[in-house]
């Protein structure tokens, strides 16, 4: 089977980097035709400068004439697939994809107006901007033969949102490159048994992550042999540094930005790690990348309770503590019972169950069973109109 992938996608994001390691772990023949419009982008909505954004917005519309000519010369293939951020790329490959008879999969990740308008509430969503989001959007679903999404509550909310068939949607989790993420090693868990507890956060510093919540669980145990780390920086940046200025914490620190291959290293320093604890609807929608990424080492975690998270993990899971959002105090309780349990949670073993099938094969295998479920589709109705 010979897959296109095409467009503009963000490299940068491990979803789009499994998905195609994935696809050629299962014999696939993936051919890129990309051109690198994101690179050195991590948050988008950061970039506040007039001049950068015309930059931008000129390097990413000039793309697509030699991205369009490069596609009419590749050789036949089965499936285009659309990576993210691809809202644009759908819309413009449409027409090329249905001249020469393939169909599209777009692989949303993410929907711009619940990020902008719903999440982050850049803008509101009366405001012009977001009812243009919105359309582009519904109009990008309706481009796409197949919608994916990474889990599916997500996909529900497209369904409800966008009025996309059920046929027309299918659900793939993002997975974790598990080489960059390998499993942490015991002799460091041992050494660490008599030191203050480790706990790490990394992320955007955006709503979704609920980073109030927990510096807010940090300021309740200055009196304790707990040591807190935060990676990251984004949109309440500013909030967060008003916070531990007005009540300043010897035990935090705060460090902006780590390169990516060094997180690893960073969970494993940690005894339990931190997923995310906001309360808004694309929260409970939502396994951010950490949450595969610290399974993936095997190190204890704990995140907000949500439709998402369950599809995924449950609160019988060893080294698993589920919360409700926004609850400083629920991220103390857990950790207290994390202490408890910590002697058992010692090893290789931990979330084992799970992260088999959060591989890069994995979830190119998920992928595989949706393109061939596609092309039957396409093929039965090829049938019926003959």
């Amino acid at each position: 089977m010979r897959v296109i992938y095409w467009g503009t996608y963000d490299t940068g994001k491990p979803r789009t980097r499994i998905s195609i390691r994935g696809l050629r772990e299962n014999s696939l023949h993936v051919i890129e035709c990309h051109a690198d419009v994101w690179g050195g982008i991590e948050d988008k909505s950061q970039v506040s400068s007039w001049l950068k954004r015309f930059h931008l917005l000129f390097r990413w519309l000039s793309s697509y004439p030699l991205l369009v000519l490069r596609y009419l010369r590749l050789p036949k293939h089965d499936v285009v697939i659309i990576g993210y951020m691809g809202q644009l790329d759908v819309l413009v490959m449409w027409p090329f994809a249905k001249l020469r008879g393939v169909p599209i999969i777009w692989d949303a990740f993410l929907s711009l107006y619940s990020t902008v308008v719903e999440d982050r509430k850049l803008i509101g969503p009366k405001h012009v901007l977001a009812k243009l989001l919105f359309v582009w959007e519904y109009l990008s679903c309706r481009a796409a033969d197949l919608v994916v999404l990474d889990t599916q509550a997500h996909a529900d909310y497209f369904k409800q949102r966008f009025k996309i068939p059920e046929t027309r949607i299918g659900v793939v989790f993002v997975g974790v490159e598990t080489d960059a993420f390998p499993l942490r090693p015991q002799s460091v868990e041992m050494r660490k048994q008599n030191q203050p507890l480790g706990v790490l956060f990394y992320g955007q510093f955006i709503p979704l992550q609920g980073i109030e919540t927990i510096i807010g669980a940090a300021q309740r145990t200055e009196d304790q042999p707990i040591r807190w780390t935060i990676i990251g920086s984004g949109q309440e940046s500013s909030k967060i540094r008003d916070m531990i200025h007005r009540h300043p914490l010897s035990r935090l620190q705060w460090i902006p930005w780590v390169p990516y291959r060094e997180l690893a290293e960073w969970i494993h320093r940690s005894d339990i790690c931190l997923g995310i604890f906001g309360d808004s609807d694309k929260a409970s929608r939502v396994i951010p990348n950490k949450v595969f990424q610290i399974l993936s080492t095997g190190t204890p975690l704990i995140t907000r309770d949500s439709t998402a998270i369950r599809e995924l993990l449950d609160t019988e899971m060893p080294g698993v503590f589920l919360v409700p959002p926004t609850d400083s105090d629920a991220i103390l309780k857990a950790l207290n019972s994390f202490q408890e349990q910590r002697s058992k949670l010692l090893g290789n073993t931990l979330h084992r169950d799970v992260t088999k099938n959060i591989d890069p094969f994995s979830i190119g295998n998920k992928l595989v069973g949706l393109i061939n479920g596609l092309q039957k589709t396409c093929v039965d109705i090829l049938e019926s109109k003959s």
